[in-house]
């Protein structure tokens, strides 16, 4: 890959070349797009639409089966084609997706604009993704920086969309559902218009594969798989913020108010801190241990609230052993997002780093299906509060040894 050229700022510091800095402000502008209608989605189905709960659950689950599921499809699209191309396509179909969306009032409508909105982020999540991880690598190798703090940034800028989007929501929220999904498709018509201005057709250095074995040889990388595996119980993890945590928090407030402000601290850490921390963890570790001890932080956030909670106490001293899990939580997944795509070039196949990008997604996603629906028989059965906690603290325990033994 031909290595970028170095500009420094006035501290020395390498600045970032301008593809990459297109590419990271390109995933705060797909979240602010995408948060912008998501939280509000569920409430508009039940509510407007009409639809039963279990109903919104399926739409709901349709949507990030388009998304994650296919996320293996958009990638092995981006190694073939390029990632203009993919990227363009996938901003077309995420505005048409929420337009739809805005005005369909039928189950069969909704289906339609729901499957086509989780396919767009399917073809462009992908390609972004792995054009940064290979951006990042060329910009280490060339002597600009570590891959692992671009990743991080990368990471800043989605965390930062995902806070900005719902609160424009929830300002046209007072229009009605409509303007949302229009404002978040007019969020990507900026999108699209930028990158067909300032998307390079050909990038220097970048090799276009021929898909020839399909995903074989990616199946039988037990590396790579591993990875996955590791990865994917980091993810089920970071789901708790959605089954566990609120199942704690109404059992010791009776209350789901504070959820927000639990949602609120993870976002503020992962934007003030997460470029700090893979500074100093980057100068010191390598991809494997910053994921082992990420993942050693999480089962510890369960774990504190496995020894805490057969007190039974209740109130607002009881919310600090769930605090004390959100910030283990988002410190772990601090370490393990970025050294997991860091990782990822040193595992791929050359010229087949979208393919794996999107497997990766694809793999894990599969892996949090199955790990959630566990999840919920645990916290609905009449076991002591303690067990599921406890059982969830295991699982990135174990991940651990899932851990490729080199890198």
């Amino acid at each position: 890959m031909t290595a970028p050229t170095i500009v420094r700022g006035a501290r020395g510091r390498a600045r970032l070349p301008p593809l990459l800095r297109l590419l990271v402000l390109t995933q705060l502008a797909f979240n602010v797009g995408f948060f912008a209608v998501l939280p509000f989605l569920a409430a508009h189905l039940g509510g407007t639409v009409g639809m039963a709960g279990w109903t919104v659950g399926f739409v709901l689950g349709l949507r990030t089966f388009s998304q994650q599921g296919l996320f293996v499809v958009g990638g092995a699209l981006a190694d073939r084609y390029g990632v203009r191309p993919v990227v363009l396509a996938g901003c077309a179909l995420r505005i048409a997706g929420f337009g739809w969306l805005g005005y369909a009032e039928r189950a069969w409508a909704v289906v339609g604009a729901v499957l086509l909105i989780g396919f767009a982020a399917a073809l462009f999540s992908p390609a972004v993704e792995s054009e940064v991880v290979r951006q990042a690598v060329a910009w280490e190798e060339s002597g600009g920086g570590s891959r692992t703090r671009v990743l991080a940034l990368f990471t800043v800028a989605g965390q930062a969309g995902a806070f900005v989007g719902p609160l424009l929501g929830a300002l046209l929220l007072a229009v009605d559902f409509r303007a949302v999904c229009l404002a978040g498709a007019g969020v990507f018509v900026l999108v699209l218009a930028g990158h067909a201005r300032l998307l390079p057709r050909r990038i220097p250095g970048r090799v276009r594969v021929h898909v020839r074995g399909g995903t074989a040889p990616l199946l039988r990388n037990r590396r790579f798989l591993a990875l996955c595996g590791a990865y994917g119980a980091h993810l089920l993890a970071y789901n708790q913020l959605y089954l566990a945590l609120p199942a704690e928090v109404e059992r010791a407030t009776g209350s789901q108010t504070p959820l927000a402000w639990l949602f609120a601290l993870s976002s503020l850490l992962v934007v003030t801190a997460q470029l700090p921390v893979t500074r100093w963890v980057g100068e010191r570790l390598a991809p494997r241990r910053s994921m082992a001890a990420g993942l050693a932080l999480i089962s510890a956030g369960f774990g504190a609230v496995a020894l805490t909670v057969p007190s039974g106490a209740t109130g607002t001293t009881a919310l600090l052993p769930a605090a004390g899990f959100v910030v283990l939580l988002t410190a772990g997944q601090m370490l393990v997002a970025p050294a997991a795509r860091a990782w990822l070039p040193d595992l791929a196949e050359e010229g087949r780093l979208g393919l794996y990008t999107g497997a990766l997604s694809s793999v894990s996603g599969v892996v949090v299906l199955a790990g959630s629906a566990g999840t919920g028989v645990l916290l609905d059965g009449d076991l002591p509060a303690a067990v599921p906690w406890a059982v969830l603290a295991a699982v990135p325990a174990g991940a651990v040894l899932l851990l490729p033994r080199r890198g």
